[in-house]
């Protein structure tokens, strides 16, 4: 039997290699490559014949097999380390309940076919029907999670522990109680791998409802983030049309006096008092400016919002500096400025406030053909910089709605944020 031995592991290891890289290239997004599949298998291989030279424990040769995962995911793949755990051990998990629910199944058969004719229809079964269950499985969890390339999603470490727990628990039951099965089983031993094999139906069930649990999770947190933006927007709004309503009745005022103001300055000029018509000329010119935007960008809702976000930090004693220009035919809806303005400003002035040196807060933008690129620019503390919250997801979202990018740099006590967006 050794070379159909032989020949079964050499296509159970390049079915696995196949299944397993489908697999991961499905939970983290990315393509599945030739390179992907042969690293891992060739790896896969070299392990199977160098482990058992050593004669090292099966717990040890499993354990392996899941750093050599994380290895191909986190560093050929080039996937968060937390997502490679995860992925590396919730595969190895899988892959291992599978094979345990068909040991299970085959303790329970095995007085049946031992030195039976169909022996190596026995073998060929079991393996087929623990890829079928293993093939079951990825595709299930495969389409109740996703781990995007650049965001780790929230609380994703936790996820790891019932992970960790199923993959103990199997590993035990692997130990104990299918090292050796006898050619002869009594009616308790029966019943024992019978009960064996409902706790490792149940561990995939289990597990299974534990993915679908955290998507949930995720989607809440991803609703949450959504329900944050619309508020920021429409409280962005609400500010313009206050001030909108406030600028609107101050113009009519000016308007309704300006008649006034001309009959005096006809008569000053009149009556030759020149320099009496110049103090009078300046005092206009400054409730005239008092009714423009301290910032004037091209577009009503931005202007507003800089003057009362760009207020906030003058008032902390941050220094500002703006220099951007909308363009006219920008496609950019005013609400998701908002979203962009709102949340930028935010996450920088409460970065300054840390700052009691000299804070500093710049806003650039620059057209670049069919492209606009803003800059916010601001001094923050020296800590590390943190994992992306829900003011920058929110950026990136709207960033990639208008088919841009969003990238945002730490350089010590300097941030800075750009943002692409195609205004064509």
């Amino acid at each position: 039997m050794e070379p159909f031995s032989t020949f079964l592991n050499l296509f159970s290891l390049i079915a696995h290699g196949v299944i397993v890289t489908r697999f991961i290239s499905a939970l983290t997004g990315k393509k599945p490559t030739a390179k992907l599949f042969a690293a891992y298998s060739s790896l896969l291989f070299a392990l199977s014949y160098l482990i058992p030279p050593f004669d090292l424990p099966e717990l040890c040769a499993i354990g392996l097999h899941a750093i050599v995962l994380y290895g191909i995911v986190h560093f050929l793949m080039q996937n968060h380390p937390t997502i490679s755990w995860v992925a590396s051990v919730l595969t190895v998990s899988i892959s291992q309940l599978s094979f345990g629910i068909v040991n299970s199944v085959q303790a329970i058969l095995c007085p049946h076919w031992v030195n039976a004719p169909h022996l190596y229809l026995a073998h060929i079964l079991a393996s087929l029907s623990s890829f079928v269950i293993c093939v079951f499985c990825y595709t299930a969890v495969s389409k109740i999670l996703f781990f995007k390339e650049d965001i780790q999603p929230p609380y994703l470490c936790l996820f790891l522990f019932p992970e960790l727990f199923f993959f103990a628990a199997e590993q035990y039951i692997l130990y104990t109680s299918y090292r050796t099965i006898p050619a002869a089983l009594s009616f308790s031993e029966l019943g024992k791998h019978a009960g064996l094999l409902l706790i490792q139906v149940l561990g995939i069930v289990a597990l299974l409802c534990t993915s679908y649990a955290y998507q949930r999770i995720c989607r809440n947190f991803h609703i949450q983030s959504e329900l944050i933006s619309v508020t920021q927007a429409a409280q962005a709004q609400k500010i313009y049309i206050s001030e909108a309503k406030m600028r609107y009745e101050q113009t009519r005022s000016f308007r309704h006096d300006i008649k006034n103001h001309l009959s005096i300055l006809d008569a000053l000029l009149k009556n030759g008092q020149l320099e009496e018509s110049r103090a009078y000329l300046k005092k206009l010119e400054t409730a005239s400016t008092a009714l423009s935007f301290p910032y004037q960008t091209g577009n009503a809702v931005v202007d507003i919002l800089l003057c009362e976000k760009l207020g906030i930090a003058k008032a902390n004693g941050i220094n500002t500096e703006v220099s951007l220009l909308l363009p006219h035919t920008c496609e950019i809806d005013d609400f998701d400025l908002c979203i962009l303005f709102a949340n930028a400003l935010d996450n920088a002035v409460a970065e300054c406030q840390s700052i009691k040196e000299e804070p500093f807060l710049s806003i650039r933008g620059e057209q670049q053909g069919d492209f606009y690129l803003l800059e916010f620019y601001n001094t923050c503390s020296a800590d590390p910089m943190p994992p992306m919250g829900i003011g920058l997801s929110n950026i990136k979202s709207v960033a990639e709605k208008y088919h841009g990018a969003m990238s945002a740099k730490k350089n010590d006590t300097q941030f800075c944020l750009n943002i692409l967006l195609n205004i064509s």
